[in-house]
């Protein structure tokens, strides 16, 4: 990924995330339940934390076109999972399947795996369900929807931009294993989730 790939996505993050913060501060009420409420929900879960940032190792591990499809599959799909979880739509095995994001997504880095991108992106993808149901799920009453699932989203994108900046070192000898142990520390910590030891 170029570093003019980069910057753009940086400032289309950033701009966003502006919009959104600019938007709520029209209604002061609406800020504590809304943006901000959804854009510390992710970051202040680390089973969140994890997953979101494997995506992005996941992708730059993956090459060019992964580093852009993985991370705009996650959140397209996570917003459906949010209205699924805002509707009160059942799906099962919510918890577990976010621990199991980490564990399949870690194990993936890990191992050095490079499936077909319309298959990375179905795994991603359906993981992204369970991540989306849960923050839906979790509105708060007072929140305004449209604000929390922005703050959400833009939390969603810098935890990847996060990962992707991270697997870039995938370039350099000694990057790519660095990556790989992240992915298998990720992955670990996915068990750690999934058992209840963490």
């Amino acid at each position: 990924m170029s570093t003019a790939h980069l910057r753009t996505l940086a400032i289309l993050l950033l701009s966003t995330w502006l919009a959104g913060t600019a938007h709520a501060h029209a209604d002061a009420s609406s800020l504590a339940g809304g943006f901000t409420s959804g854009f510390l929900h992710p970051v202040l879960g680390w089973d969140h934390v994890v997953a979101m940032v494997a995506v992005g190792l996941w992708g730059a591990f993956m090459g060019e076109k992964a580093v852009w499809t993985l991370p705009v599959v996650f959140p397209a799909v996570m917003a459906v999972g949010g209205v699924l979880g805002l509707l009160a739509v059942p799906v099962p095995f919510i918890e577990e399947g976010i621990a199991a994001s980490a564990i399949v997504i870690g194990a993936m880095v890990a191992a050095a795996l490079r499936p077909p991108l319309w298959l990375a992106a179905v795994v991603v993808g359906a993981f992204a369900i369970f991540h989306g149901h849960a923050h839906g799920a979790e509105l708060p009453e007072a929140a305004n929807p449209v604000l929390f699932t922005a703050g959400f989203m833009v939390a969603t994108g810098l935890l990847h931009l996060g990962g992707i900046l991270i697997g870039m070192a995938v370039r350099w000898p000694l990057g790519l294993k660095a990556v790989r142990l992240c992915g298998g520390l990720i992955s670990l910590l996915g068990v750690g989730f999934l058992s209840g030891a963490l």
